[in-house]
């Protein structure tokens, strides 16, 4: 097995993560777990599971010279992550984000973007060599898209593909579409770029599409325990989920596309890396937190 080079250029926060017997309406107050402190952020989590998945993995993203901060990158170069592009920004906050849980895996996300909205274009540039050779480029929309677009060059430059998920969806930057060898919405997500309401897979198709001919080559769009449909230059079809008992579907989409990018980084075809990828976020919702519920390539394998 070949170890592909993976770019990720993307969001680090800390989690705070609450669990709840249910989710609270609006103005509603409820009573729930411990909190739990760990590390998130679209970024770190698509890192981490690349990396355990058998990624060479870069992370190039921002941190604040807070606590968070400085346990953002304890924990990140705890799991062997190269640093080199992770930059402390000088009295900025590390990003946050605060997670309640329900009793079914369901999850509401308020994020805090901090130091992840300082991610500059010079910052994406001092990583040139990281860019130049990476095989596949990851990146999300929790940082700034001139920094995307910058890191998209450099990776077009050396022939690496370009995996682009869209989250959050909304203010995202219609070049990105255009942009990404593939896009992975989930069907929120994939509502909000297209104006479609995605509920089933033949809305989902629909969906997927409407970004191809926007100039997306491939759309990837995610349906939880339905699996995932595809369209674009690989073909279309439907890749259904593991069946499984979720505990906590936080970070499950980052782990798919970590995993995503690990699969077609060793040449795997994308149907075959979408089963790849389903696999990983199958095993990664059974298990609590973010970066912390990615699997290792033996789960897998």
């Amino acid at each position: 097995m070949t170890h592909p080079l993976i770019a990720v250029v993307g969001s680090i926060n800390m989690d705070v993560a609450v669990r709840v017997a249910a989710l609270p309406g609006p103005g509603e107050t409820v009573s729930g777990s411990d909190a739990v402190l760990s590390l998130g952020g679209k970024g770190a989590n698509q890192a981490i599971a690349a990396l355990r998945l058998g990624g060479d993995v870069g992370l190039i993203g921002c941190v604040g010279d807070d606590a968070f901060g400085a346990a953002a990158r304890h924990m990140l170069a705890s799991e062997g992550l190269d640093l080199d592009g992770v930059r402390t920004i000088a009295g900025a906050a590390t990003g946050v984000a605060l997670i309640t849980i329900g009793s079914n895996g369901q999850n509401m996300i308020t994020v805090s973007p901090g130091a992840n909205a300082a991610l500059s274009v010079e910052a994406v540039m001092s990583q040139i060599s990281l860019l130049s050779h990476a095989k596949v480029l990851l990146l999300q929309n929790e940082t700034p898209p001139q920094a995307a677009h910058a890191a998209i060059q450099r990776v077009r430059a050396g022939g690496g593909l370009v995996l682009c998920d869209p989250a959050p969806a909304a203010g995202y930057d219609p070049a990105l579409i255009a942009a990404a060898d593939i896009i992975t919405p989930n069907e929120t997500e994939a509502g909000i770029l297209t104006g479609i309401a995605v509920t089933d897979r033949v809305s989902a198709f629909a969906a997927a599409r409407w970004l191809v001919q926007r100039g997306a080559r491939n759309a990837v769009v995610k349906l939880g325990a339905q699996g995932v449909v595809h369209a674009g230059a690989a073909g279309e079809g439907v890749v259904p989920a593991p069946s499984v008992t979720a505990l906590d579907m936080v970070a499950a989409g980052d782990c798919f596309n970590g995993a995503l990018a690990v699969a077609l980084g060793e040449g795997i075809g994308l149907g075959d890396a979408l089963v790849f990828a389903c696999r990983a976020a199958a095993i990664a919702v059974t298990r609590p937190g973010a970066s912390a519920s990615m699997p290792h390539r033996h789960a897998l394998d």
